[in-house]
């Protein structure tokens, strides 16, 4: 099986796998996830998604008993279980459980469910430079939870491909805040500059990478706010995710933008791929 999917300890092919109508995720999206990338068997940077699940679960409230070292043997049970590909996309998501529907949360009894799905990716090229658009961040502020409502991200996202782009940069009045799936970090007068993790962004997997890597080479950081202004006088801009890594941006609502210090840039983008490189291998 190239795709394989998994939800409650069933398992089988990825488009034969079913999800009870109970499930909370379809009515509310009551719910977490998280998504990483595996390579020669070994998800990348497991142990800090598992981190920023149980933080997610916590604070959702979401009561999850399986312990850390479960959740690991039933990843790489479903990666085991598909063909291997040079590199692939991991997915899994916990809900509040199945029940009826209504609004509070269920009874006791009612244990959260666990989906898992793997499946073949192509990873982008990081010298392939984004084009991105604005909007008005009109999420609520939970975003420092990865939630399972991702409405306002999709719409977001609808409109960058509608205008030909790969991404929607979001602005709350003009501080930015990050994008419609990825976080976005900024590198001018050789400072790395990155929105802090308050409630109006997602801590993200990659974007912590990338700060500790421009750290350990001696590059300054700083995690405040910044402006719609400042973006577009950045001297470049990066957009960071766990399934691209680390792509540049060269135009904002068509405004080209970056490419004033592409040796820095690039000093950044070959650390996180030596890095992906090294921890994927087998030891």
């Amino acid at each position: 099986m190239k795709s394989v999917g998994y939800y409650n300890g069933v398992m089988g092919p990825l488009e034969e796998m079913t999800v009870p109508m109970g499930d909370r995720a379809l009515y509310f999206g009551d719910g977490i996830y998280e998504a990483a990338l595996v390579a020669n068997g070994i998800v990348f940077g497991l142990e800090d998604h598992l981190d920023r699940m149980y933080n997610s679960l916590r604070l959702l409230e979401i009561p999850f008993t399986m312990e850390r070292e479960q959740v690991r043997q039933e990843l790489y049970k479903v990666i085991a279980a598909a063909e291997e590909a040079p590199v692939q996309f991991l997915y899994w998501q916990i809900t509040r459980g199945v029940c009826p529907r209504n609004h509070p949360f269920p009874p006791k009894e009612v244990t959260p469910s666990l989906m898992i799905y793997v499946k073949p990716h192509a990873m982008k090229p990081l010298d392939k430079p984004y084009k991105l658009i604005s909007m008005e961040d009109i999420r609520f502020k939970l975003c420092n939870i990865k939630t399972l409502n991702l409405i306002p991200s999709v719409l977001a996202n609808q409109r960058a491909v509608e205008h030909g782009c790969d991404e929607a940069v979001l602005h709350r009045g003009s501080r930015v805040t990050e994008c419609a799936h990825s976080n976005i970090s900024i590198l001018k007068d050789g400072v790395l500059r990155t929105a802090p993790t308050d409630e109006l962004i997602l801590p993200g997997v990659t974007r912590k990478h990338l700060l500790a890597l421009a750290r350990e080479r001696g590059i300054p950081v700083e995690e405040k706010p910044f402006s719609m202004v400042e973006l577009m006088n950045a001297d470049e801009l990066l957009v960071t995710s766990s399934s691209a890594l680390c792509i540049p941006v060269e135009s904002v609502d068509g405004i080209p933008v970056g490419g004033k210090d592409p040796k820095l840039l690039k000093l950044l983008q070959d650390a996180y791929l030596e890095k992906f490189h090294r921890e994927t291998q087998p030891q």
